[in-house]
């Protein structure tokens, strides 16, 4: 084993501690264990991250070769992300003492046990019934690592765990129906995991709370840059403002085109032209149900799995799948449209990623044939799927563990444009291009957001968008700048806010990474003009993209000049 070898297992078994990623990575260890949330528990992880972090300097890079040491870089700037989300302090605490998070630690391996795991039955709901079982003393230890919450993730929190007593009624009945033996274990463990979870929520719901969630300048700008970010906070708030005025040109370019062909008076409003357009083109649902919304999804899926093929746009992994299913109802306050669960990159054989969609008669409008093409572009093929199950199959078990937010985010917002401009909606493209740019300018605002919530500088939230930001209330004013930008619906506005305050840098990295990309395939086209241009640059530049795996997306510079794309040899 040679010295690399040695580092990126102790690596890979350095990001196996916590339960729930083992589930989500699909990696077969702690199945049946909930995860650890106890101070102690940190502060072996910090050990542990600060050791492997030492470990990687002692490397020598002239032993490594090219990708071993992007490797290695990246092992380390993923390493110390970790040290310093779990260590850095505010309001006299850190994130894990003012963030509590039963809903999710509770349900998420749940749910991937329930709807993503190719294992007999019997097996997954024998680690379920564990899990289940885990929850009283999960309970205690969650409750005694909390300090003084943050007021606002208290009440997601509340509103999560309610939830999870219908995925438990979900387990009970699947054991039911293929008569799991161990069903009336099962039972008790549920009824007890009910009681402690109620117990719970009286609990966390009598805890002194603060409203405080800012966590300063100097503390955002440290946090931006070890998510491998190389831009000042202004730089980012300047991109954000200069996104905003190029949309609401476009948009209004667009509707000035479309309000007269849909008999809309000239001057018709974008709102007006929103609301039009989404009746007009409201999904059919001929069982007047909510699931009928999921049957269009799958249907769209396979229309684009075929218009890629037919066009040959992006390599396809060799066995790829998706689950589509309306998002769980623990999981809802912090989801407001859709997201997917990665293909787990450690599990053999088929790549399978579970894609969840939130579903409402208010957020009805927001599921439209115009809309639902470009949620699947971004949550399936070619977006998330399909980049995270190339991602999947690279061979690097470093880049199997790395999440690179921009490189996702980046890759699935680009191809909101470049799906459109390739003709995938064919007659309707200026109308799903006015939709697109409509919901897509929710990435400027959550750029603007973002800075907000960790620095509390208001400033931050002047993007030349008419709205009152004079509420001292930091969500009060967050949520009318996003209202005003993207006309969502209340329900999908207090949503997004509820993640957008708790994973800080992430919201802002879909319009920093759509830059970054977009400006990584100029450079590209420019450096192989009279060489490569049209769909066959395209396919070389997908390609490479997509083969390379997860990364800082300003390092795929480094990997388009090895594969001569950017004037490597």
């Amino acid at each position: 084993m040679t010295a690399y070898d040695d580092f990126a297992a102790r690596y890979h078994g350095h990001f196996s501690r916590d339960a729930n990623q083992c589930m989500i990575l699909g990696i077969d260890a702690r199945r049946g264990d909930l995860p650890d949330r106890s101070a102690a528990e940190r502060s072996a992880t910090v050990t542990e991250a600060r050791e492997l972090i030492a470990a990687a300097s002692e490397l020598s890079a002239g032993e490594l070769d090219f990708d071993q040491r992007l490797d290695v870089d990246m092992a380390r700037l993923s390493l110390e992300r970790e040290a310093h989300d779990l260590t850095y302090t505010f309001n006299g605490a850190t994130m894990a003492e003012q963030r509590p998070r039963a809903g999710a630690d509770v349900g998420e391996g749940l749910t991937v046990l329930l709807s993503n795991d190719p294992r007999p039955a019997t097996e997954r709901l024998a680690d379920a019934t564990a899990r289940v079982e885990s929850v009283p003393d999960y309970v205690e230890g969650a409750l005694s690592a909390l300090t003084t919450p943050l007021a606002r993730w208290v009440a997601v929190d509340l509103d999560a765990v309610s939830g999870l007593p219908g995925l438990f009624e979900t387990l009970e009945r699947w054991a039911d129906d293929v008569s799991f033996a161990d069903a009336p274990r099962l039972r008790t463990a549920r009824e007890q995991a009910e009681a402690a979870l109620r117990d719970y929520s009286r609990r966390l719901s009598a805890l002194p709370t603060t409203q405080q969630l800012h966590i300063g300048t100097e503390e955002a700008r440290r946090l931006v840059a070890l998510r491998g970010i190389d831009a000042s906070l202004e730089d980012l708030h300047r991109m954000a403002t200069d996104f905003l005025a190029e949309i609401s040109t476009t948009v209004e370019e667009l509707r000035a085109r479309l309000a007269p062909k849909y008999g809309l008076p000239v001057d018709a409003s974008a709102d007006d032209l929103q609301d039009h357009l989404a009746e007009r083109f409201r999904v059919p649902m001929p069982n007047g149900e909510l699931g009928d919304v999921l049957d269009r999804y799958q249907l769209e899926r396979e229309k684009l799995i075929a218009f890629i093929r037919e066009h040959d746009l992006f390599p396809l992994p060799p066995a790829q799948d998706m689950i589509i299913e309306r998002t769980p109802a623990f999981l809802t306050p912090v989801i407001p449209a859709g997201a997917m669960w990665c293909p787990p990159p450690f599990r053999p054989g088929t790549r399978t990623s579970l894609i969840h969609l939130t579903l409402s008669q208010e957020l009805l409008p927001e599921h439209t044939e115009l809309s639902i093409p470009g949620m699947m572009m971004h949550e399936g093929i070619p977006g998330h799927h399909l980049q995270l199950a190339w991602a999947a199959e690279h061979p690097s078990i470093i880049r199997r563990h790395y999440s690179g937010n921009e490189h996702h985010e980046g890759w699935t917002t680009y191809l909101e444009d470049y799906m459109l401009d390739v003709g995938y909606m064919g007659d309707l493209t200026d109308e799903a291009r006015f939709d697109g740019k409509r919901d897509i300018a929710r990435v400027g605002a959550r750029v603007a957001i973002d800075l907000f919530f960790m620095t509390g500088d208001k400033g931050f939230l002047e993007v030349g968008v008419p709205c009152d930001l004079s509420s001292d209330d930091p969500f009060v004013a967050a949520a009318n700048l996003l209202a005003a930008v993207t006309g969502f619906v209340p329900g999908r506005v207090q949503g997004e806010l509820n993640w957008y305050s708790a994973e800080r840098g992430y919201p802002l990295s879909y319009l920093t990474g759509n830059r970054m990309t977009w400006a990584l395939k100029r450079r590209v086209t420019d450096a192989n003009r009279g060489r490569l241009d049209g769909l066959a640059l395209d396919r070389a530049f997908h390609d490479v993209f997509l083969r390379s795996g997860n990364m800082p997306l300003a390092w795929m510079d480094r990997v388009m000049a090895r594969a001569g794309l950017l004037g490597g040899d």
